[in-house]
């Protein structure tokens, strides 16, 4: 048997076990639900989002297990790959060393600690400089095909 008919089969049998457990959810209705889960009784709902959170992390593990399996079969993609995560990991800590960290009290009471304040700085500027970088590669691509 091929590994896509398995696949099948089981995405066939996911399916249906998240259709008899929407069935069941329908069935109880929305207000049993909402007095059950004042109760903390969240039996009904409980089954649905073990099922998504099981399909979800399969789906990551087989996509990130196919990409490595691809990348370790051609050396220009592997080689490609790092010079990428390279070059964002050099965009970070550039953000980093950019960033300075303050300690900054919150609604809740809490304290944000300064190293926590500067890694909130960071995200942003790394966010900052990828966006500048990925708004002037289309404006790049556009003017070069433009002036072809």
């Amino acid at each position: 048997m091929s590994i896509q008919k398995i696949t099948t089969y089981v995405a066939l049998a996911l399916g249906v076990l998240g259709l008899i457990f929407q069935v069941l959810i329908l069935r109880a209705g929305d207000d049993v639900i909402e007095m059950n889960s004042l109760a903390g009784n969240f039996s009904k709902v409980s089954p649905m989002i073990y099922l998504a959170i099981f399909i979800l992390v399969v789906t990551v593990l087989i996509t990130v297990a196919s990409s490595l399996i691809s990348l370790a079969s051609d050396g220009a993609k592997l080689k490609k790959a790092l010079i990428s995560i390279a070059a964002f990991l050099f965009v970070v800590l550039i953000s980093f060393l950019f960033s300075e960290g303050v300690e900054t009290p919150m609604k809740d009471g809490e304290v944000l600690s300064a190293t926590g304040s500067r890694l909130v700085g960071t995200g942003l500027r790394t966010f900052y400089i990828l966006a500048i970088v990925a708004v002037g590669a289309m404006l790049f691509s556009g003017v070069k095909r433009f002036l072809k």
